[in-house]
């Protein structure tokens, strides 16, 4: 899904969207053969901006040599909504013979990350901040490059899990994977900062953003020892910085991260890391956050029951 603040930067808006959908694609082994927009415009939506957007979805297809093949073009709730506004979404569909699930993370195995200037959020947050140099770091393909890379080497085989380093950060990624894995994973901090891009690094320190919390564009690759140091050899020769950020290991299945020599909790936030002023004067309302994860996991039972009680009664 795009960035709705991203509306009044349409190009921006598909050019980083479609950039997250091919992420998504790479990271479980698959290579992308085709993409598919949709697009939702307000009543006074801009025609204009329809065009413009298109523009930065075919610019990273045609790049990437992913073609755009369909999609659809509505207005949000009919005549109902006022305002210019739009949103969207761009999807792909990618073929693979060797998927690599987080869950596949093993003891023993490296975590390498790449570098990353950010995406659609760290555009976002320089748009509004008035950091406009930021946001031409954002316009590259390198990890769409790298990940096509690793997928055509004879290492993609030997890879356990790969992850974008996107929504949530680090911070989401790590819990997440330590948790579908049963493992513990660390991450040395010192590390993984090195990998921001400085003006992208220097942008959220001044602004008080969490680096580990928000979406910087980088992959993460987890294998053993010997695919890892393959992996980075590669890469190395494209051009493209990575360094081995922590380690995954037997017992609790918990997130820990190295931070000037000792061992703390590596937490997520219940969502993305606050990038505008809204969302940093929201982020600081206490607020019980077991309490929101129990109702979002009754939500999603409640869900599921709905969907079995249909097909249950369609099956007749």
């Amino acid at each position: 899904g795009m960035h709705s603040r991203l509306s009044d930067y349409p190009f921006l808006a598909g050019f980083h969207v479609t950039r997250a959908t091919l992420r998504d694609c790479y990271v479980m082994g698959a290579r992308p053969v085709m993409l598919f927009s949709d697009i939702h415009v307000a009543d006074d939506g801009d025609v204009a901006k329809i065009f413009d957007y298109t523009a930065g979805v075919t610019t990273v297809g045609e790049l990437a040599g992913v073609p755009l093949v369909s999609g659809s073009t509505l207005r949000i709730g009919g005549d109902m909504v006022i305002g210019d506004r739009m949103t969207g979404c761009v999807g792909t569909v990618g073929v693979a013979e060797h998927i690599t699930a987080r869950r596949k993370a093993a003891p023993g195995d490296l975590l390498l990350m790449t570098t990353g200037a950010g995406g659609g959020t760290v555009a976002t947050t320089a748009l509004y901040y008035g950091y406009h140099d930021v946001i031409e770091k954002t316009i590259n393909l390198t990890f769409l490059h790298a990940a096509d890379a690793i997928l055509k080497s004879k290492l993609l085989g030997s890879i356990h899990a790969m992850t974008d380093v996107t929504n949530g950060g680090l911070r989401g990624d790590v819990h997440e994977m330590a948790k579908t894995a049963g493992l513990r994973f660390i991450v040395e901090e010192e590390k993984v900062r090195g990998l921001i891009d400085p003006d992208v690094y220097r942008m959220l320190y001044k602004l008080e953003i969490d680096p580990l919390g928000v979406s910087v564009d980088a992959l993460l690759v987890i294998a053993e020892p010997e695919t890892i140091y393959g992996v980075q050899a590669l890469l190395s020769k494209m051009g493209v910085e990575s360094s081995i950020i922590g380690r995954v290991e037997e017992g609790k299945a918990e997130p820990v991260l190295v931070r000037n020599g000792r061992e703390e909790e590596f937490s997520p936030r219940f969502r993305e890391a606050a990038y505008t002023p809204l969302k940093k004067l929201v982020e600081k309302e206490e607020q019980d956050f077991d309490y929101m994860k129990n109702q979002v996991d009754r939500a999603a039972k409640a869900a599921i029951e709905k969907k079995n009680r249909i097909i249950k009664k369609l099956s007749h």
